[in-house]
């Protein structure tokens, strides 16, 4: 059994599905002794991890599904030479909040200096870089960084007529000495883990 837990969320697996059926009954028993109950719309039980495609194929139904946690929506997947990788992509909902966010700041550091926006607007960025910034998530947080742009400009236009004429080539150019583009910050698990064994061992 593996867990995974973050303040009252968390994710366990098993190997045997019959033994995920008889601990999550076993859960709810012992939580509803203390009047507490599983959250009805995020406990699930599902087919996960490396041999779920397969079984789920031969069973004649579909696709693995996938949950979300701490931020991130989990999928079963492939990596180029064709072995199970487990995907991470930001959560839709979570990235569109954050880019709402993005915008009304902005907004409100419509008149301040260039400089001082820009600096503030690189935070965010590379925040959201260290965090989501796993194997596979790359295009997500790209495009994190192409939208925190865009909209960093079409709030920079409407600062006065002389603005308005300010092109995306001009100003991408001035931008990114300011703000970096995002890159991959995470390695892939396995090398992680491989890196956590070499230093126990070294120990």
């Amino acid at each position: 059994m593996i867990v995974i837990r973050y303040a009252d969320d968390f994710v366990i697996g098993f190997q045997y599905y019959e033994e995920a059926v008889t601990f999550l009954a076993d859960l709810r028993r012992r939580l509803s002794k203390y009047e507490l109950t599983l959250h009805p719309m995020k406990t699930r039980l599902i087919e996960f991890g490396k041999y779920a495609s397969g079984n789920r194929k031969r069973k004649g139904k579909g696709k693995p599904e996938t949950f979300d946690f701490l931020g991130f929506t989990h999928m079963c997947s492939k990596n180029r030479k064709g072995d199970f990788f487990l995907r991470r992509e930001t959560k839709r909902k979570r990235l569109k909040r954050k880019l709402e966010e993005v915008k009304e700041e902005l907004k409100k550091r419509m008149h301040e200096k260039t400089r001082v926006t820009g600096e503030w607007l690189a935070t965010v960025i590379m925040g959201h870089t260290n965090y989501f910034g796993v194997p596979g998530n790359m295009d997500a947080a790209k495009e994190f960084y192409k939208q925190c742009m865009r909209q960093w400009l079409r709030t920079l236009r409407r600062r006065s007529h002389k603005a308005q004429k300010l092109t995306w080539e001009v100003f991408r150019k001035k931008a990114e000495e300011l703000i970096p583009r995002p890159r991959l910050v995470h390695p892939f698990p396995e090398q992680r883990f491989w890196r956590q064994r070499l230093e126990v061992g070294a120990g």
